[in-house]
C-alpha cells in the first residue's frame, strides 16, 4: 500500500512506518490550516485532518499528524496532545495518543503566545526537540518519545482500515 504522510518531520513520517511496517510511506509537504501551535483538542484534531486531506491526491491512504496544547475537562493544567487522521477519500479514522501535562513554567510560555517546540529547546538548551525525542521524551524522562507516541496516535487513526468493526 503506498501512504502519504502529511508532513515532512522524520518523526511523524516514522512514526507512520513504525506503525504500517509493510507499506510504502512517503512524506508529503502541506500545511496543517490551523495555527503553528494549535489550542485545543478541536484545532489540533482539525489540523490532523487537513494534512491526511491534503497529502492524499495520488495514494491509497493518507495520515495526518498534529501535535498540540489543550486544556482538558475534569484535569488541572495545560497538555501535551497528540492526534492522528487517516482517510482513503471515503472513510476515516481518528486516533489521539498519549496526553501529558505541561509544567507550569513551559504551560505560561506556551499560553503568552510561544510554541511548544521553541520552549522545549530553550528549556533544554538544544535545537530542533520536535525532530528528536520531542517534549513527550523529555517531561517522561524518556519513557516514550515523540515516535512512540505519535505511533500510537496513528494506530488509533488506522482502526478503520485495519479491522472490520467500523462498517
Amino acid at each position: 500500500m503506498h501512504v502519504a504522510v502529511g508532513s515532512r518531520n522524520p518523526v511523524k513520517v516514522a512514526a507512520v512506518e513504525a506503525a504500517l511496517p509493510e507499506a510504502e510511506v512517503e512524506a508529503v509537504g502541506v500545511e496543517s490550516g490551523v495555527a503553528e501551535q494549535p489550542f485545543g483538542l478541536a484545532e489540533t484534531v482539525t489540523g490532523a485532518e487537513n494534512r491526511a486531506r491534503r497529502a492524499l491526491p495520488g495514494y491509497a491512504l493518507a495520515v495526518g499528524i498534529e501535535g498540540g496544547v489543550a486544556r482538558l475537562d475534569a484535569v488541572e493544567g495545560l497538555w501535551l496532545v497528540m492526534w492522528a487522521a487517516a482517510t482513503d477519500g471515503d472513510r476515516w479514522g481518528r486516533g489521539g495518543g498519549p496526553s501529558l501535562r505541561l509544567p507550569d513554567g513551559i504551560a505560561t510560555r506556551i499560553e503568552a503566545g510561544e510554541e511548544l517546540g521553541p520552549v522545549m529547546d530553550d528549556v533544554l538548551g538544544t535545537e530542533d526537540v520536535a525532530k528528536k525525542q520531542g517534549a513527550a521524551g523529555a517531561l517522561t524522562g524518556t519513557l516514550t518519545d515523540r515516535e512512540t507516541a505519535l505511533r500510537e496516535a496513528v494506530a488509533g487513526a488506522l482502526g478503520p482500515f485495519v479491522t472490520d468493526h467500523y462498517d
